[in-house]
């Protein structure tokens, strides 16, 4: 059968003439048009797929990123409470509630930089140049892993190792190490280099429940790590990379190895000497954890009570002179026998603030109440309020510290106060009764001065007391019939050092110092009642005249005291057993006034002498005082029979205010004193100090103080005197 024609269409497919066949024929194959249209729209659609698949990779990896979260750097920032003296030294730490020691680091300050150059040469070379990751230790690394077929350092950053730490994670993978490398560039936009290298030296693990340089150096060395030997640097630089197989409690030889792999590598980058490695690797690491070091303890824990979520207190304390005195309490209680507990404090006289506590013999001796603070406990203070009943006698005058006085019985109502060694010295002069704490002279001026005077200047001079319930200040409280407390003691026995002036005690230092000075007395009889004091008796085998201090015994042999001062600081001493029971023979003399003398000697610092004499002081020996000076009158002798008339001041009446103008200058503001009756010459004192004689007309114009309560005295020739307390204004 012929072949049907054909005819040629233009569209490239052949049209049939042959009845009852289709007219088009579809051709199987078409060779490749030669335009290019068909490959370039290959490589568009590649491109799309591709630029579609980083814009998906991007979006993903930028919403996982946004999923990680803020960085957990409040976490990460919380540390062990620690309680540091004036200077910054350690004084107590406080574990973190999870049992964890990490105490905060100052690289630039707390830690040698010996460990530093280590660090950065095994850890981190380009630590201040990287942004959070260093590729040239990633690729050092690879690279030694690839050629000697195990890690001989890592790629890691200390940003790195950070992130790490503030997000731990158990497992290794590509996963972590991307998640570690993302926080750490997120670590470097927010923190400072010395912020992130703070940060990781308090976080870094030392095994067990160190955490941090300064943990692992106190904990391993006993010492801060501002001092380190390149022993002990290598050895804190290779822990955290293992800590747990490498903790020198459990495994020290694994931790010498690691050690002396580091001092190996730090010889192959030319840090550190081949000598100087060999010795390091000498030493012995050590294999016992030391205690943390608990210093002060009483005061850190009334610290820590007070002030909530610091972690940071820093107290007025001295670390170097607390340190010497607490072995003092220890060993001399122990001495004293059992139950015994001895309390010391440290003032500074000008500042007012403490400078070394002493609560208790031993912190944790359950036996002598180790946890009481002593300084704080009121008890019974003996004879130690007696000079401030002397003091007040200087300053109103009636009585000078070369005045005679008698020492006899006397019977106040049913009250007959007896002497320690119930004798008595008869006639002495005033600075005698006080050095030899004689009883009867203190209470019979203490009947003069008014015991609710007393109390109420000492307790506006920030002395505490308290009395027994509903009972009011009486002749007793010379003797100790009150409570106080050893700080306060020692804050009232600053006001001699200071001529007349107490101020608050601080042991916190926080916020601003607004502390003001508080009255005691004024300066004549402050500076009076020191110059006594310092010629009081000291103990056995001490030296004369060089400490003015008092002593006191409560009744019953229950407390000692002993509180002395010189002219830069005040040392009180309390003896005891803290549950009040009697200790038979316990007498301050004997066992606070040696503590003392010791507390004094172990300041390491000269004692600074008392102040001068201040303007005004009468200085002189019994033959050369007024006669109204001469000697003690109690109040009954003051008006004599014979017709003579005792003075009487007319003007100014007795608890009058006076109004003062000294805008006129100083000689407008004068103020007269009239006296009638008196045998003349009779001599004016106001606050204790004289002013000189009153003339024939019985008259005299004289400076009134400044503003405040005055207390004026007219004596006469015969010893008789009259006294107001008047209120300037």
């Amino acid at each position: 059968m012929s072949e049907p024609d054909q005819v040629p269409c233009h569209s490239g497919a052949v049209q049939s003439t042959e009845p009852g066949i289709s007219r088009f024929r579809v051709r199987l194959f078409e060779p490749p048009r030669n335009d290019g249209r068909g490959a370039k729209g290959r490589g568009l659609r590649i491109l799309s797929i591709a630029a579609l698949t980083l814009v998906l990779g991007i979006v993903t990896f930028v919403a996982w990123v946004y999923s990680l979260g803020p960085l957990p750097l409040d976490e990460a920032r919380q540390v062990s409470t620690t309680v540091v003296d004036r200077n910054g030294k350690l004084l107590r730490a406080y574990a973190m509630a999870d049992g964890r020691w990490r105490l905060p680091v100052d690289a630039k300050a707390n830690v040698d930089p010996t460990y530093l150059k280590l660090l950065f040469a095994y850890e981190d070379q380009r630590f201040y140049a990287h942004d959070g990751i260093d590729p040239l230790a990633l690729g050092r690394a690879a690279l030694q892993l690839a050629t000697r077929g195990h890690i001989v350092s890592g790629g890691s950053t200390i940003s790195m190792q950070l992130a790490r730490l503030t997000e731990p994670r158990r497992q290794r993978s590509l996963y972590a190490k991307l998640h570690q490398i993302v926080r750490a560039i997120e670590l470097e936009r927010t923190l400072s280099k010395d912020e992130i290298l703070n940060l990781y030296l308090a976080l870094a693990p030392y095994g067990g429940n160190l955490e941090g340089i300064r943990a692992a150096s106190i904990s391993y060395f006993g010492k801060e790590p501002k001092r380190l030997s390149l022993a002990e640097a290598a050895l804190l630089v290779a822990l955290p990379q293992s800590p747990e197989t490498r903790r020198l409690d459990r495994y020290p030889d694994a931790a010498r190895k690691a050690r002396d792999r580091v001092l190996d590598r730090m010889v192959e980058e030319h840090q550190v000497s081949l000598d100087d490695a060999q010795q390091a690797k000498a030493v012995p690491v050590p294999k016992l954890r030391k205690p943390m070091p608990i210093l002060a303890p009483h005061a850190s824990d009334s610290a820590l009570a007070t002030i909530k979520d610091a972690p940071i207190i820093k107290l007025t304390l001295d670390a170097n002179l607390q340190k010497v005195l607490e072995p003092l309490a220890r060993d001399r209680a122990i001495a004293l026998g059992p139950n015994i507990s001895v309390g010391i404090i440290v003032v500074d006289n000008e500042s007012g603030d403490v400078l070394a506590r002493v609560g208790a013999a031993d912190y944790f001796d359950d036996s002598r109440a180790g946890q009481v603070d002593m300084t704080r406990a009121i008890r019974s203070p003996g004879s130690t309020l007696k000079p401030f009943i002397y003091g007040l006698a200087f300053e109103d005058g009636f009585v000078h510290p070369d005045s005679l006085i008698d020492d006899r019985p006397v019977r106040f109502g049913s009250y007959a106060p007896e002497n320690f060694d119930m004798t008595f010295q008869g006639t002495v002069p005033v600075k005698k009764a006080l050095q030899l704490s004689l009883n009867v002279p203190a209470i019979v001026l203490l009947d003069r001065v008014g015991s609710s005077r007393l109390a109420s200047r000492l307790r506006q001079a920030g002395g505490n007391l308290v009395l027994p319930k509903d009972e009011a200040p009486g002749l007793a409280m010379g003797l100790g019939g009150v409570g106080v407390t050893l700080q306060d003691l020692a804050q009232l026995y600053t006001g001699f050092a200071r001529l007349g002036t107490t101020k608050p005690l601080r042991e916190v230092m926080i916020g601003k110092d607004d502390r003001e000075p508080l009255r005691l007395m004024d300066q004549v009889a402050a500076w009076q009642v020191g110059n006594v004091l310092l010629g009081t008796p000291p103990p056995e085998n001490a030296a004369h005249n060089r400490i003015a201090f008092k002593t006191g015994t409560s009744y019953g042999y229950r407390d000692a005291w002993s509180v002395g001062f010189d002219g830069r600081m005040t040392i009180g001493v309390w003896v005891g057993r803290p549950d009040g029971a009697p200790v038979p023979g316990l007498i301050g003399r004997v066992a606070a006034a040696p503590i003392l003398f010791d507390a004094f000697a172990r300041t390491g610092k000269t004692l600074a002498p008392l102040p001068k004499p201040p303007k005004g002081t009468l200085v002189a020996s019994n033959a050369k005082l007024p006669l109204p000076l001469k000697r003690f009158r109690p109040v009954g002798e003051l008006v004599r029979t014979g017709g003579g008339q005792a003075p009487h001041i007319q003007f100014p009446l007795n608890g009058s205010r006076i109004d003062v103008d000294r805008s006129g200058g100083q000689e407008a503001a004068t103020m007269p004193v009239k006296v009638a009756g008196g045998v003349l010459p009779m001599t004016i004192m106001v606050n204790g100090t004289s002013l000189g004689e009153i003339d024939g007309r019985r008259q005299r114009l004289i400076d009134p103080p400044g503003p405040g309560f005055a207390r004026l005295t007219v004596i006469d020739a015969t010893g008789a005197a009259d006294t107001v307390v008047i209120r300037i204004q």
